[in-house]
């Protein structure tokens, strides 16, 4: 059997998630799809998925793999392009994923943008709450607010993201003051359910090598940053967000970001890819077309997230309820 044609058989199944899919997008017997899986783990020596009744998992070894299969075919596909003379004619499907909030508030009008700029692409964008394997999953790109961990991806740098604190005007005037963040344990806290619903951890002081952990119950807990946003916005607490998530409402001063000075490092924010898929056209066009407008889109947001004057809080009047 040809390698090659394994490989891509193989990586069929991955972007399908079941060997049925595999066998329906080749245009093979589902016997011919399992021959060429076994053929390339026979190959290799080492089983490169874990099969269900329903779908399948790469192994360790197979995540490797994959990516080095992705790799090959794609320098494959551009050696092909080159010789037809088509280097430069971006075309197919393009999948993208992000987070809900960076997709639509962000990366939607950027991509359509390049939707017109570009006919023969189609996009794919999967806006998801959850950590996503590119590889595993057929992911052309990603644009991830993180370190990046994994060799096997390649980055370009579009920004960062502070880790701030804010609340509005109208609670900071009501509520006791924010110096420190073990202030945090006297107020009203507005938690985001996959930042933390029952502490925040904050940089050691200097001299120290323990991280300051602030433990609360919230008093809201919610899934989604627009609603955590919003709540902090008409004064119901203290919420903890990314920079971009609250930049509109701090320079319209309907936020004030608190513990400024306790922040953690900024988070790195890129665009991600696995090996080799940057030198597919439609890859390359998009990061090419993406990139500046991303970094400026992130420069403002930065801008606008800058800590506002304390001066700008409202002096206290006494407390004032907003149970």
């Amino acid at each position: 059997m040809d390698r090659i044609d394994a490989m891509k058989v193989f990586v069929a199944a991955l972007d399908e998630g079941s060997l049925a899919g595999a066998s329906r997008r080749t245009g093979r017997s589902a016997a011919a799809v399992s021959r060429a899986i076994a053929f390339l783990e026979a190959h290799v020596g080492v089983p490169l998925l874990h099969r269900t009744t329903r779908s399948i998992k790469l192994s360790e070894a197979g995540e490797r793999y994959a990516a080095s299969c992705r790799k090959v075919l794609a320098e494959l596909e551009e050696a092909d392009r080159t010789a037809a003379g088509e280097r430069s004619v971006p075309r197919g499907t393009l999948t993208i994923s992000t987070t809900v909030f960076v997709g639509v508030e962000i990366l939607r009008p950027i991509v359509d943008a390049f939707v017109d700029e570009y006919p023969t692409v189609n996009v794919r964008l999967h806006l998801l709450e959850r950590p996503v394997n590119l590889v595993e999953e057929g992911m052309d790109l990603a644009l991830r607010i993180y370190p990046l961990a994994d060799s096997t991806l390649v980055a370009r740098h579009v920004g960062e993201a502070r880790r701030v604190v804010v609340a509005s005007p109208r609670y900071l005037a009501t509520h006791p003051r924010i110096v420190e963040p073990a202030d945090l344990g006297k107020q009203q806290i507005i938690a985001m359910t996959h930042n933390g619903t029952d502490s925040w951890s904050f940089p050691p002081l200097e001299g120290s090598a323990v991280p300051r952990t602030v433990v609360f119950t919230p008093r809201l807990a919610v899934n989604n940053v627009r609603a955590v946003v919003e709540s902090a916005v008409d004064g119901h607490g203290v919420a903890r967000l990314l920079s971009y998530h609250v930049a509109p409402e701090i320079k319209a001063g309907k936020l004030q970001v608190v513990l400024a000075d306790a922040e953690p490092t900024p988070l790195p924010v890129n665009i991600i890819a696995p090996q080799g898929r940057l030198s597919v056209p439609k890859v390359r066009a998009f990061v090419d077309f993406a990139l500046p407008r991303l970094r400026t889109r992130f420069a403002c947001l930065s801008k606008d997230a800058e800590t506002t004057p304390e001066a700008a809080i409202p002096p206290r009047r006494g407390r004032v309820s907003v149970d």
